[in-house]
């Protein structure tokens, strides 16, 4: 929950973010404040819509879409050509009314869940900005890469200037108890991305690993892809035992060199790679004091640069046996940009039970 953003405000952060922009004349004076008598905010997040036809500033900014429904319709309009217009700077007519529950996980920065009036409503003009993005919502007509890129970097900017995370990024499909199918379409690319269909777990995601970065990051494009070098061998290993104990996830800290070159990798460290990269090998384990068929659970969990914790891989569970328990589990995956790969135990019986060795040998491909 946050205060509007003030014109000064924006044009600072969409500059920072690299979002090419324009003003549409009385802007920072346009919205429906007055007219209903609702002051626009506390803001929550950020909604995103396609326009569902051509040339659409008119309409939104000057005609709206009837008289139930008068403009402005969006606080931003981004056009073909990748340029936002700015429309509002008050309460627009773009949300309507949104479910409860799926706007109390946008507020709590949660899976977004399936729409439901029973839920109760919150009119969404109130609380969330509204970006619509030039598309005939046909399912054929095409996104531009440079229509995109900047679609990622509005949703970065109101993010970054919040305080919010990429969970504060929603559809109008997601909130709309009308059932609105938009945004939805083909996308050209992103990045090193060829064409792909949007989603909004995509953007999302895309605005996620912006917000990894510096406002004035950009993505690596095809051309600055680096070609396949020979990978780097990783090996590391414990310098000695530890205890796990039962009922938490607990990283491996490997002490090893990750190369073959002193001073490659930190001790002690969680972590084994960074990205982007992408790896493949194993890590073999021996645990003691693990009672028969109880099970410690081995899974991969990605961090961003802030140790966040981001995403958690499949889980292989290593079932005790008599006499010392071994096992190899293996290691294929790719990390984006600014992620962190670690390794994560979780002791699932009662008894506290040894990691005696654990030794992780890999070859990693940077980029």
């Amino acid at each position: 929950m946050a205060a509007p953003m003030a014109p000064a405000e924006w044009r600072q952060s969409l500059r920072a973010e690299g979002v090419r922009f324009t003003e549409l004349d009385g802007w920072t004076a346009r919205g429906r404040d007055q007219a209903t008598g609702k002051t626009f905010g506390p803001v929550n997040g950020v909604l995103n819509h396609h326009t569902a036809g051509r040339d659409s500033l008119d309409v939104i900014a000057y005609r709206g879409q009837s008289a139930a429904v008068p403009p402005p319709l969006a606080h931003a309009l981004l056009r073909k050509d990748g340029v936002v217009v700015l429309v509002a700077d008050g309460r627009a007519n773009h949300a309507g009314l949104a479910a409860r529950n799926s706007f109390d996980a946008i507020v709590n920065e949660t899976r977004i869940p399936k729409p439901s009036k029973a839920s109760g409503t919150v009119d969404g003009n109130d609380h969330l900005y509204g970006l619509e993005v030039e598309n005939l919502g046909n399912g054929v007509d095409v996104y531009t890469r440079a229509q995109y890129d900047t679609w990622v970097r509005f949703n970065a900017a109101l993010c970054r200037h919040h305080g919010w995370g990429a969970g504060s990024v929603a559809g109008h499909l997601e909130t709309s108890v009308e059932g609105k199918p938009d945004p939805k379409g083909p996308v050209e690319g992103y990045g090193r991305r060829g064409r792909f269909t949007f989603t909004m777990g995509q953007l999302r995601a895309d605005v996620a690993e912006r917000l990894a970065h510096a406002p004035s990051w950009s993505p690596p494009t095809a051309e600055e892809a680096p070609t396949m070098t020979t990978p780097d061998y990783v090996n590391l290993g414990l310098a000695h035992g530890y205890q796990l104990a039962p009922g938490e996830w607990d990283d491996v800290e490997f002490t090893a060199e990750w190369t073959d070159e002193a001073n490659d990798h930190a001790p002690n460290s969680p972590t084994f790679v960074e990205g982007p990269a992408g790896f493949t090998g194993s890590v073999s384990f021996r645990f003691e004091h693990l009672p028969a068929g109880e099970v410690v659970q081995v899974r991969m969990s990605e961090y961003d640069a802030a140790g966040a914790l981001k995403a958690n891989h499949p889980i292989h569970e290593v079932i005790g046996t008599e006499g010392g328990t071994y096992s190899v589990v293996p290691l294929t995956k790719r990390i984006g940009s600014g992620r962190s790969m670690r390794v994560r135990l979780l002791n699932q019986s009662q008894e506290n039970v040894e990691v005696a060795t654990a030794v992780l040998t890999a070859w990693v491909w940077e980029g």
